[in-house]
């Protein structure tokens, strides 16, 4: 007898990344694998009584989206927290806040995302007496979209004993002013947690960035609570036609919670969660990474690889730079690790197998990083590795080169463009200088230069679409005459979030393609979006997410 499929989608415009058989018209589930490929016709017979036959109408059908580069407990939680993304101006700031306050009496310190470097207009900077205006008795705190800054008001600045200033560890600042007093901005991770660990949460979201551990206790009612908080993420993520996530923020907690939910029943995303090396950290924690890949190491949850800071971020001048910045000339800022600390790293990950993958941000930081890799691969000979950097947003032109050179993988975020469906252009390009903008942000030049390359939004730093963040790669445009046009192509970018996000994870055998054998990961969208033009992709939206041959979305 043959083979019944559980689910067929029919009528469809199939994108399969599958360079053999690119297209088809029709595709057959059966279980969590892909059954088979081709015309209406040809798997019609496949069609069962149980059979669910789905009537795509000629829109797309294609991967899931794998979200190459995400922070799931922090976006997860930004859910349900004020959103200031596109809020210009004080009164409009001030009015959003007064009503999250409102509605949220018990917070003990309120928190807000997505507050842009310029909300109160451009040459205004934020400081906490802003602030104080609006709330002058609860502690509020509100990050920058790129998480690196944030901005607490005096009530929260003294509740966590930070309004006298604080020393915060290299690459980390409160900000002070003339005063003698902090003005309200923090600078990175250790400058900011002081006051975000005294909101609800006790700051647990942020642990797998700040120490990469856990939390010293915890009662059941928070892990329940946590639990929901990581499953209502994940559902949103599915809605947005993501099947797999890799993270990049990571502790036991988070995989043990993942775990659970997979236990369950209820994990709708593949998710990979990494450990953290933290400059104060032992070299033989490193060891507690390859316990993790052994322990984690399904198809639906892994703990295989190790994620490292090197520097900061350009808008707040913690990113590592060869030269100054252009509005500070004298000032190139420190990396989070020493060179020869980081050659420790990458050796020692490297001889365990490990993945690596380095946040680096300023020129100088992608060129240590790379340096390190190097040398990783001197001590323990070549191989396949698939050693990342992220982000990347300014590179020194003899480096674009290195990265086809080492096999090193570029994973960068279009939706972080400065001028882009996101985010403004200032303060970035004034603080980069145009002598820097032809290798800025520079997707196509490090493409063009052989580099393998995965696309992401670095959720909740900006919205999880990913077809918001093609849409930038699409449509971006140069910011002075004769700068290099970096855009990528529709084919190119569906690519970096499907096949090149499954290549990167060492899973191509298995997804990131439709193709028979393969694991049953599909998004069908709203529409053809090869038929959609450019400056609408944006508006593309999944009506169907199957992970595992389970359905996960399904529009209304």
């Amino acid at each position: 007898m043959a083979q019944h499929a559980d689910i067929i989608i029919r009528n469809a415009k199939l994108l399969t990344m599958d360079e053999t058989a690119p297209h088809a018209e029709a595709i057959a589930l059966s279980g969590n694998i892909i059954l088979a490929l081709g015309t209406d016709a040809e798997i019609a017979p496949l069609t069962g009584a149980s059979t669910r036959v789905i009537d795509a109408k000629g829109a797309t059908v294609m991967p899931g989206i794998n979200e190459a580069h995400m922070h799931i407990f922090m976006g997860s939680l930004s859910l349900q927290q004020l959103s200031l993304y596109g809020v210009r101006g004080f009164e409009a700031m001030s009015e959003a806040i007064k009503a999250y306050a409102a509605a949220n009496p018990d917070e003990p310190v309120l928190l807000a995302q997505s507050a842009d470097y310029t909300i109160l207009g451009a040459g205004e900077e934020i400081t906490r007496h802003h602030l104080d205006r609006v709330l002058p008795d609860r502690p509020f705190l509100m990050y920058a979209p790129d998480h690196h800054t944030a901005w607490a008001n005096t009530a929260a600045l003294k509740l966590a004993d930070l309004l006298n200033g604080r020393d915060v560890g290299v690459g980390n600042e409160v900000v002070m002013g003339n005063d003698g007093l902090a003005t309200g901005e923090l600078r990175e991770t250790n400058a900011i947690s002081p006051v975000v660990q005294l909101a609800s949460t006790g700051g647990r979201e942020g642990l797998g960035i700040l120490t990469g551990g856990d939390p010293d206790s915890v009662t059941p009612e928070q892990r329940a609570g946590d639990r929901a908080v990581l499953k209502r993420g994940l559902d949103y993520c599915a809605s947005e036609g993501i099947t797999s996530v890799q993270n990049f923020d990571g502790n036991l907690y988070q995989l043990e919670l993942m775990e659970d939910l997979l236990a369950a029943g209820e994990l709708p995303v593949r998710i990979r969660i990494p450990f953290h090396m933290k400059n104060f950290m032992e070299i033989g924690m490193l060891e507690t990474a390859a316990a993790w890949k052994q322990r984690f190491a399904s198809d639906m949850l892994r703990g295989d690889f190790v994620k490292v800071f090197m520097d900061g971020v350009i808008d707040s001048q913690t990113a590592y730079m060869l030269e100054g910045y252009a509005d500070r000339p004298d000032f190139c800022c420190e990396p989070l690790f020493t060179p020869q600390a980081w050659e420790a790293v990458a050796v020692k990950a490297d001889s365990l197998g490990l993945q690596i993958a380095v946040h680096a941000i300023g020129d100088a930081a992608v060129r240590q990083t790379l340096d390190g890799y190097e040398a990783a691969a001197k001590a323990n000979g070549a191989r396949d590795s698939r050693h990342r950097i992220e982000h990347i947003e300014i590179i020194d032109p003899t480096d674009v080169p290195r990265f086809a050179e080492l096999g090193v993988v570029a994973s960068m975020q279009p939706v972080h463009v400065p001028g882009g469906s996101c985010f403004p252009l200032e303060p970035t390009i004034h603080r980069l200088g145009e002598a820097r903008f032809p290798y800025a942000y520079a997707w196509r030049t490090m493409k063009d230069a052989g580099a393998r390359l995965v696309f992401a939004t670095d959720w909740p730093i900006s919205p999880v679409s990913p077809f918001g963040c093609i849409q930038n790669a699409l449509t971006r445009k140069p910011w002075k005459e004769g700068d290099p046009d970096q855009r990528m192509t529709l084919p190119e970018s569906l690519h970096a979030y499907t096949a090149e996000g499954a290549w990167v994870e060492f899973m191509e055998d298995r997804k990131g393609q439709l193709k028979p054998g393969y694991l049953a990961d599909i998004v069908m969208l709203d529409q053809d979006i090869e038929a959609c033009p450019l400056d609408t992709v944006a508006d593309v939206k999944p009506v169907l997410t199957i992970c595992d041959g389970r359905i996960t979305y399904e529009a209304a």
